[in-house]
């Protein structure tokens, strides 16, 4: 069919033209569309799931906080008498095979004593002494020497274990594991639902992770330990679990 131009229709009379122009119109509306991508016109949509994954480990390490305090008259010679007995726990410490690196000085202060005033007289109390407090916190990589070693760090001289902090050292290998392991059974679910509705996964839209799950220090108090020439302490560090999860949208295809 001929369309004509606009030139073409200057020559024609008024009717005539306008009659013409609106056939082209028409034949323009008519005319078939840009096909449509096969992803639009198929219309399948999309589908989110979530998925959660989780591992579980023994804790590898342990970190111990051991303290000397010490009381005397003035703070001379209660300074000089918490420094003897810490550097003896230390020395200790490194005779285990602890390295200095994972040895580290913690809470040191100096306090007065006051003595205690019955009467009402409103004086203020006298100082009657000082004491001295030092540590050390420890981290242990060898869980199997953890009892030997809380026993003669007692025996050398501590005389306060504030307890034992139960850690992973290297989580974030085991937190990947439970990435994937979240990934899979997003997938998982996804792939029921799409066989069900009788379509396909096709590919990722979007992908995020929604919480994650860290082992958290474990705690384990030690007043029983002060005893003098203790046996080998009993410990039992259990199990952690390290978890991850992932929410996940697939567009959906023909399985055809």
């Amino acid at each position: 069919m001929h369309r004509l131009t606009v030139p073409e229709l200057r020559y024609l009379s008024a009717p005539v033209r306008k009659f013409a122009l609106a056939a082209t119109l028409a034949a323009v509306a008519l005319s078939p569309l840009p096909a449509q991508s096969e992803e639009a016109s198929a219309g399948f949509g999309t589908i989110t799931m979530e998925g959660q994954g989780s591992v579980t480990v023994a804790p590898d390490m342990a970190v111990i906080t051991a303290r000397v305090v010490t009381v005397a008259k003035t703070a001379a010679e209660a300074l000089a008498g918490n420094t003897a007995d810490i550097s003896k726990v230390i020395e200790q410490i490194k005779a285990t095979g602890v390295k200095s690196k994972d040895i580290q000085t913690s809470g040191f202060a100096i306090y007065p004593r006051y003595e205690r005033v019955t009467d009402n007289s409103g004086r203020q109390p006298d100082i009657t002494g000082y004491e001295v407090r030092n540590g050390v916190e420890v981290n242990v990589r060898d869980l199997v020497k953890l009892g030997d070693l809380l026993s003669k760090v007692v025996d050398s001289g501590a005389n306060s274990v504030d307890g034992i902090r139960f850690q992973v050292s290297d989580p974030d290998e085991k937190l990947d594991e439970a990435r994937k392991e979240a990934v899979m059974a997003a997938r998982h679910k996804a792939e029921i639902f799409a066989a069900a509705a009788g379509v396909d996964l096709g590919s990722i839209v979007s992908i995020s992770e929604t919480g994650i799950q860290k082992p958290r220090p474990v705690m384990m108090r030690a007043e029983s330990m002060m005893m003098t020439k203790a046996a080998p302490v009993p410990v039992e560090a259990g199990e952690e679990t390290i978890s991850a999860s992932v929410t996940i949208q697939w567009q959906l295809t023909s399985n055809d």
